[in-house]
């Protein structure tokens, strides 16, 4: 009887602690490109569903759709940076799309190559491959477009600062967003 109320009394921590660390890994995977944000509001949804209702570590459902909100601003910060960034370069439509898909594909190869180096050797592979990504691919889709090739590597270049300069912003709004579930459990 008494291990069965230890045990229920362990457990709201046990369970934000959890948290704390599905937020921590989710910001990990929001700085090299990935989608961690949602990982943090998956995993906030779940805490605030089976986690305890009342008390300093509990989280409302107002704190799950204020982080919801946040990381639907920072993909949008992300997506819109780089799109930006390839059009500002009198890039297409197209190249736009070029450089995403382009940046998704180098971001999984990137952090494959990285394997070797211990934790950091995936993280910074992920990151500079999804920018060489978009860069190949914006170059790519204005090459193909007829365009010459100075003004497709121009192209590429934006995409490739956007990338970078997009992962930064999604970077921020996840930090944002670790700051969220650590002042709610708090408070």
């Amino acid at each position: 009887m008494q291990a069965m109320q230890a045990m229920q009394a362990i457990l709201p921590y046990l369970a934000a602690i959890l948290l704390v660390l599905a937020a921590i890994g989710g910001w990990v995977l929001a700085l090299v490109g990935m989608p961690g944000t949602w990982l943090m509001v998956a995993a906030a949804a779940l805490y605030g569903w089976l986690g305890p209702e009342a008390g300093v570590m509990a989280l409302s459902w107002a704190g799950v759709a204020l982080l919801a909100a946040e990381a639907v601003a920072g993909e949008a910060a992300e997506t819109l940076t780089g799109m930006w960034s390839t059009k500002r370069a009198g890039g297409s439509r197209r190249a736009s799309w070029f450089a995403l898909v382009g940046s998704l594909a180098g971001a999984i190869g990137g952090a494959g190559l990285g394997i070797p180096i211990p934790v950091i050797g995936s993280l910074v592979g992920a990151v500079l491959g999804g920018a060489c990504g978009a860069l190949g691919g914006a170059t790519l889709a204005e090459l193909t477009r007829g365009e010459t090739s100075q003004q497709s590597l121009r192209v590429g270049r934006a995409a490739f600062t956007g990338r970078m300069l997009g992962t930064g912003a999604k970077a921020l709004f996840a930090t944002v967003m670790l700051i969220t579930v650590l002042v709610s459990l708090m408070w």
